[in-house]
């Protein structure tokens, strides 16, 4: 049985991954069609900003948010004179950090699923009076729907596993922003916390072991429907 402390990190750390990728998978797609489809200027740059996450340190990304959307910062200040939000020390703010950090992965996987699918089925389409919306609805989403689900599992596992920018952008506090990564690292921190520490990494071994399965299931049965 889990102790509170563990039901708390375990849930809280799905609920952050599943915003997560909730709020960025459309923009996900969005951005990896236009990589795999378009040429334009720019392209280049573009590319490199979507991969600083992956290259920076997780403390730089999460210092970075913290300016943009602490108390202070400049988005920050807005949505809470606009909305009367606060994301900074806030699970909603965790969920953002691992938005972020996952977000090149997820873009990544979808780009190059969107980019094996054979062009002449999308013209086809076209020649045969579907407007783009349409083609991209009909033909293109749904071939492209084993890489859509391996970046979500991507962009999942990797919301799950985030330390650096969650600890230095929302902090760690219990119940709020301590999801499964820093609760084990307070727990190694803590004298006598070896046991509950083992514990919580058998938990996120089952956590990941599932998603990973999870998707292939969903990866085999996409697959079989659209018969490949």
């Amino acid at each position: 049985m889990l102790t509170p402390e563990e039901q708390s990190a375990l849930l809280l750390s799905v609920k952050v991954s599943v915003c997560s990728v909730a709020a960025t998978l459309p923009l996900a797609v969005a951005l990896a069609w236009l990589l795999a489809r378009r040429a334009f200027p720019g392209k280049a740059l573009l590319e490199a900003l979507l991969h600083l996450p992956l290259v920076l340190p997780p403390v730089v990304v999460g210092y970075v948010l913290l300016l943009t959307f602490g108390r202070n910062g400049w988005l920050g200040v807005r949505l809470f004179d606009w909305f009367g939000v606060t994301v900074a020390f806030t699970w909603k703010g965790a969920a953002i950090a691992a938005g972020v950090m996952g977000f090149p992965l997820m873009v990544q996987a979808i780009r190059l699923s969107m980019a094996a699918i054979e062009p002449r089925l999308e013209q086809a389409a076209s020649t045969l009076g579907s407007g783009p919306w349409r083609v991209f609805f009909t033909v293109t989403l749904p071939l492209s729907l084993p890489g859509i689900i391996a970046g979500t599992v991507l962009g999942f596992a990797r919301g799950l596993g985030e330390f650096g920018a969650t600890i230095t952008f929302v902090g760690n506090i219990l119940g709020e922003t301590r999801t499964l990564p820093l609760a084990f690292f307070t727990l190694t921190q803590t004298p006598g916390g070896d046991d509950a520490a083992y514990r919580l990494v058998w938990l996120s071994m089952a956590v990941a072991f599932g998603a990973l399965m999870a998707s292939d299931l969903l990866g085999r049965r996409s697959k079989r429907l659209l018969g490949e």
